[in-house]
């Protein structure tokens, strides 16, 4: 679509989910908002992500529960029907979002170019962002604020950490050592690698002076799979699974020196604080939804493994496709995750190499 010439008066992003895909919406949101400060942005959202971001500079938050069913549609419709926005970003292909997307009254509502806009969210928009090829999902989105004539930089954020926060996630440690976060479960457990390889990954980290720490949800897989990484680990390893909010956790990840996580939010997360990323990667690709900023650090097996599935070499598959089997995180080996871990220190933090 052409570029808007002028700032809109107030504009409405639609992305519900997921944690990660929201940290990556910040960014897109704060560059727009560089440009137009006078614009008022409205944030349809989930639950759940609205507590990370809540306090974000000035963004309203509309929270939409997708749990609520019809409910929920009828009290976003009740809550946005005396507004009239310029512009409506319909950043989630979901056919839940489309439907939300009804409620939100908008002359224009942008979506994703023909080929992205899967499930039929082609339907529920007037405009489409430009094609892109081989786009990290960051990138994707930024492809929205390009089809408003806003050029994309490279990515700022600004998260809304409060001083509280900060203050419990501090008072967690004792002593000097530098903090390296373990994020070790992502949603689904066949992303997750091993116990034992975290497990070993503390280990090595205690030996270069790190104090380990094991950061996640509340939920049993979460914390079995904490549980057994400090079981199989030879020294002490902080664990705060299941004990942060989300707030709490993104402090903690500010305060860290490093994070280790497979593809989950927290490593997201991470990269809008600003702390190096060791991604662990088999069925996605990383170039798509790896850590941003932190590409180099990343330890994957995905290229053979999707190649290995479908007979043919990567650039020849559709971008984004997705390996498939439950043990295919046990092709990373504690020797690579070692060796990203000596790269990221000597890049980042040189002085701590002799420790």
């Amino acid at each position: 679509m052409p570029g808007q010439i002028t700032a809109p008066k107030n504009l409405c992003l639609l992305r519900l989910s997921a944690i990660g895909d929201v940290c990556h919406a910040v960014a897109m949101v704060q560059h727009i908002q560089r440009h137009w400060p006078e614009t008022k942005i409205t944030w349809v959202i989930g639950k759940i992500e609205a507590s990370l971001l809540q306090g974000l500079d000035n963004v309203e938050f509309v929270i939409f529960d997708k749990k609520a069913g019809l409910q929920g549609y009828r009290d976003l419709r009740a809550q946005l029907k005396q507004r009239k926005f310029d512009l409506l970003l319909h950043m989630q292909v979901a056919l839940r979002a489309s439907l939300a997307s009804l409620c939100i009254p908008a002359k224009v509502k942008i979506g994703f170019d023909r080929k992205r806009a899967i499930e039929g969210q082609w339907l529920f928009t007037n405009k489409r962002i430009a094609a892109q090829e081989h786009p990290h999902v960051l990138d994707g989105f930024m492809g929205f604020a390009r089809a408003l004539g806003l050029e994309p930089a490279r990515p700022q954020w600004q998260m809304p950490i409060t001083d509280q926060d900060m203050l419990w996630a501090s008072e967690q440690f004792s002593g000097e050592r530098p903090l390296a976060v373990i994020c070790p479960a992502a949603s689904k457990a066949e992303r997750n690698w091993h116990a034992k390889g975290y497990a070993q990954a503390a280990d090595h980290l205690a030996q270069l002076g790190f104090l380990p720490v094991i950061c996640g949800g509340p939920t049993e897989l979460e914390q079995q799979l904490a549980t057994e990484i400090s079981k199989l680990s030879k020294t002490r390893v902080e664990n705060l699974v299941g004990k942060t909010s989300l707030k709490q956790l993104l402090a903690v990840l500010k305060l860290a020196h490093l994070v280790i996580a497979p593809d989950t939010g927290p490593a997201h997360m991470a990269v809008t604080v600003g702390t190096p990323v060791i991604g662990l990667y088999a069925h996605s690709n990383p170039h798509r939804t790896g850590p941003y900023l932190f590409q180099q650090y990343v330890v994957s097996c995905y290229q053979q493994a999707v190649q290995k599935q479908y007979g043919k070499p990567l650039s020849k598959l559709p971008w984004g496709v997705r390996a498939k089997g439950s043990d295919l995180m046990n092709d990373i080996t504690i020797e690579q995750v070692k060796d990203k871990i000596r790269q990221l220190i000597a890049d980042h933090y040189p002085q701590l190499s002799q420790l």
